[in-house]
């Protein structure tokens, strides 16, 4: 009796709980990120008039050509003075794949779609589609805005671009499209559509096995971007330099891991890349915060025996040695010989492929690769 007791007080608290966060969400769904908001809110939320509410701003800021712009807190309530801004912006040239965004905006009229069936979200997001499919290059990869921008300083929008994960992200949405993922489901896309997404997503595949790095015969890693028309690796800002990336590569390296019954070239790509990985991992220090005599807190690497491995998020192209760099766009080897403001406005060191080769094992087994 008692442990039946037990067991309804803790059901009943699960239930409170899942309720009082759902109320949470919606009465403080202003107060989150834009990009929590979009798509990692609880699925019950998306069905809310809050939702809704939210929805009628994305709409109004996709611009004419389909895409969005990056960095807006879609879900703040506007101003009728705002309002009229984004309607005036929306024939400026462009939109973004940068830091998230369309994708975002994508995924998110593909929830209210799922709960409303209302036709004005299924129309944008084929809107958006078409932007994928116009923008996308004819070796198969996304620069980072389209139409590509003019003038100098911005050129590098132009790259292919994996940094900040922008065309990865693409392709793990058309990988949801096209293996027909259930929050999709409600646009019923016809099979001319699909073959359209899958055409865009193989020529995607290619691309990335086009654009990686061979030394010797044999694959390695990417750079943050490459030349969209040479495919060699490619500089961006100027603290951003052609190199073998530590850190975008990762993303690319688990999306191909993520492929079912992976071609010859991709279990290749894959194990090239891991090898890399693994001889040029770094060992041996770590990083903290320090007063500096400045008064200000400092990043510093430290000698430290026991730390888990490192990875720099630059290696040079010659030497495939670490390096930094400042906004003159002159390597330094050093984090500390750079200025504070970029030593602590940039992330030069990753983790993240030690969970590449944590699953390295689990994957060759899947797959039954030697």
């Amino acid at each position: 009796m008692k442990s039946a007791l037990l067991l309804l007080i803790v059901l009943t608290a699960a239930v409170v709980f899942a309720q009082s966060k759902k109320q949470d969400e919606s009465a403080d769904y202003l107060n989150f990120s834009w990009k929590k908001v979009a798509t990692k809110m609880q699925p019950e939320w998306y069905a809310t008039n809050e939702a809704k509410l939210v929805a009628e701003n994305v709409l109004l800021c996709q611009k004419d050509i389909g895409g969005w712009a990056k960095n807006e807190p879609y879900h703040h309530i506007y101003s009728e003075t705002e309002k009229e801004q984004f309607q005036q912006s929306k024939a400026e040239i462009g939109g973004t794949f940068d830091n998230g965004a369309t994708i975002r905006e994508l995924r998110f009229l593909a929830k209210l779609h799922l709960n409303f069936n209302d036709n004005k979200y299924k129309k944008a997001f084929k809107k958006g589609l078409d932007y994928i499919f116009m923008s996308q290059y004819k070796n198969g990869g996304w620069p980072q805005f389209y139409p590509v921008r003019k003038g100098e300083s911005v050129t590098y929008s132009a790259h292919i671009t994996y940094n900040d994960n922008a065309m990865i992200n693409i392709m793990w949405f058309l990988k949801d499209i096209t293996s027909d993922n259930p929050e999709f489901a409600s646009f019923q896309f016809n099979e001319e559509f699909k073959a359209r997404a899958q055409n865009a997503f193989n020529n995607g595949i290619q691309c990335i096995l086009k654009t990686q790095i061979i030394v010797h015969g044999i694959p390695t890693v990417w750079c943050a971007q490459h030349n969209e028309i040479t495919l060699a690796p490619a500089k961006a800002r100027k603290y951003e330099l052609a190199s073998f990336s530590g850190s975008e590569s990762v993303g690319l390296v688990h999306f191909l891991m993520s492929l079912d019954n992976p071609s010859v070239a991709i279990v290749s790509s894959v194990n090239g890349a891991i090898q890399w990985f693994e001889g040029h991992k770094i060992e041996g220090i770590t990083r903290v915060k320090k007063l500096n005599e400045y008064e200000q807190m400092d990043l510093v690497v430290v000698p430290d025996r026991n730390a888990s491995p490192l990875w720099a998020r630059f290696y040079d192209l010659q030497t495939g040695k670490p390096f930094f760099c400042d906004r003159d766009g002159i390597k330094k080897n050093t984090l500390a010989e750079i200025s504070y403001e970029r030593r602590n406005g940039y992330r030069w060191y990753t983790n993240s492929p030690s969970k590449i080769l944590e699953n390295q094992s689990e994957w060759m087994k899947k797959y039954n690769i030697n």
